[in-house]
C-alpha cells in the first residue's frame, strides 16, 4: 500500500466545507481513478493533515496522471480559498506539501 500526507494550512472555521468538497469528490469516481482506498483529513492548531492510503504502490503516478482531469482541477480551484500552502515561498503543487515518511511500523 502507499499512503501520501500532504501538510498545509486551514482555519478551522473552514473544516466543514473542506469535507464537503470532498465528500462530493469521492463521491464520484476520481477516488477509483487514483487508486484511493481511504482519504482522512485531520487539523491541529491551524495546520491541515491530508493522508490518502492507496490500493497499490503506484499511488504518487496515478495521481500525477489524473492532474489534467477536470475534477482534480475542480477540487483543487474548490479548495484554493480554505487550505493555504504551508510554505508559499516553496510550494507550486501538492507535491512539495507531502510529509516524508521516516518510520513506519506494521503488524
Amino acid at each position: 500500500m502507499y499512503s501520501s500526507l500532504i501538510v498545509a494550512r486551514l482555519q478551522p472555521e473552514h473544516t466543514g466545507e473542506v469535507a464537503r468538497l470532498f465528500g462530493e469528490f469521492d463521491h464520484t469516481g476520481m477516488p477509483h481513478r487514483m487508486g484511493t482506498r481511504r482519504r482522512q483529513l485531520f487539523t491541529y492548531r491551524g495546520l491541515y493533515f491530508h493522508l490518502q492510503d492507496f490500493d497499490a504502490d503506484d499511488g504518487g503516478e496515478r495521481i500525477e496522471a489524473a492532474k489534467h482531469d477536470e475534477r482534480f482541477i475542480r477540487i483543487s480551484d474548490d479548495l484554493r480559498p480554505f487550505v493555504e500552502a504551508y510554505d508559499p515561498a516553496t510550494w507550486r503543487s501538492p507535491a512539495d506539501a507531502l510529509a516524508r515518511r521516516f518510520y513506519t511500523w506494521e503488524a
